[in-house]
């Protein structure tokens, strides 16, 4: 009887040690959440939600969606100038006006814009996912880390996209002199000048891309940017229980000077690239001075890889005879043509 008593006060006592040493564990502060390195901090059974920890996670996404976002490699900036916008709408009136110096004799001749009418309205792009509260509750946000570098990702080559569906649109959209900005009868002075081959087969573009003003113009508004929706208050995290992040960005493509530019769907061989080649570098100013055009892009879908390498880097033609276009241009394979 003796033992058993002394058994259950043992017991007590050690019931009572350790919930005495749990609320001791309790009352001290909580280290704070260090989400520099990343996404290391997982695993720890829980997380306390509250704002603070909120935004450091949101931290860790903007750091992942900021490091894809400046490693990516777009290809529009070789076809396209970047014009930052202040406005709805930019009205490129100028478009169509190549400067001349001449030698200055008597007073300045000043030459009039041509009211071409040719604008660019900017637009909105959105892209947003809602992560469930539970999966921040849970500590299994990290998984999320990938997504968001994605998201970085599609921001970066987003212009990408617009530049080379606006240019595959060329037969039918229209440029500053209200023409396609490929079309077989471009208004030049008192005669017209064409800058599309035609053909049937898969497109290809021969580019003049050495000026400051490109043959497209990426216009922007306002920068792609990664934004949250956290707060407990928000409507999103009320009803849903989700929290919410988006990436958004306000801008638009268009067309610059289609002298600069050059379509054809013949068969990429040097005969046609030859003759585009000759036909670029030969349009002339409404006065009927030589512009000084000099392709040296040559953008083409998967499908024309081969042709176009073998146009431009081979030494030889497939007769044997002496490859006198080799290394005249430099060779553009476009994904987002095909």
């Amino acid at each position: 009887m003796k033992h058993a008593t002394f058994r259950t006060l043992a017991a007590c006592a050690l019931f009572a040690g350790a919930f005495a040493a749990a609320a001791w564990a309790l009352a001290q502060p909580a280290a704070p959440l260090d989400l520099s390195p990343g996404f290391a901090f997982l695993g720890f059974g829980g997380l306390v939600i509250n704002q603070e920890n909120l935004a450091a996670i949101y931290r860790g996404f903007k750091t992942a969606f900021a490091q894809a976002f400046a490693g990516a490699t777009p290809q529009w900036q070789r076809l396209a100038t970047l014009v930052p916008s202040s406005t709805k709408t930019e009205d490129y009136a100028w478009l169509g006006q190549w400067p001349k110096l001449r030698e200055w004799i008597g007073d300045r001749q000043i030459k009039n814009l041509a009211a071409h009418g040719y604008a660019i309205t900017n637009k909105k792009f959105e892209s947003s996912v809602g992560i469930p509260r539970d999966d921040i509750d849970d500590d299994t946000y990290g998984v999320f880390a990938p997504l968001f570098s994605e998201m970085g990702y599609a921001a970066a080559t987003h212009p990408d996209e617009l530049i080379f569906a606006l240019l595959a649109l060329g037969t039918t959209e229209l440029c500053y002199d209200g023409q396609f900005f490929f079309d077989t009868d471009h208004p030049v002075g008192d005669a017209t000048v064409s800058n599309d081959a035609g053909g049937g087969g898969a497109a290809w573009y021969l580019l003049d891309v050495s000026r400051p003003l490109k043959p497209l113009i990426f216009q922007k508004r306002r920068d792609y940017d990664l934004k949250a929706m956290t707060d407990a208050k928000d409507e999103g995290v009320f009803m849903r229980d989700e929290y919410r992040y988006g990436v958004d960005a306000r801008c638009n493509v268009g067309f610059g000077f289609w002298q600069m530019a050059y379509r054809s769907a013949q068969t990429l061989d040097a005969t046609n690239y030859g003759a585009a080649r000759t036909a670029m570098m030969e349009f002339k100013s409404d006065e009927g001075r030589p512009l000084g055009i000099s392709p040296k892009l040559l953008v083409v879908p998967p499908s024309q890889e081969k042709a176009a390498l073998d146009v431009i880097q081979a030494e030889r033609l497939a007769n044997g005879a002496t490859n006198t276009y080799r290394n005249t241009a430099e060779v553009m394979v476009v994904p987002w043509l095909a």
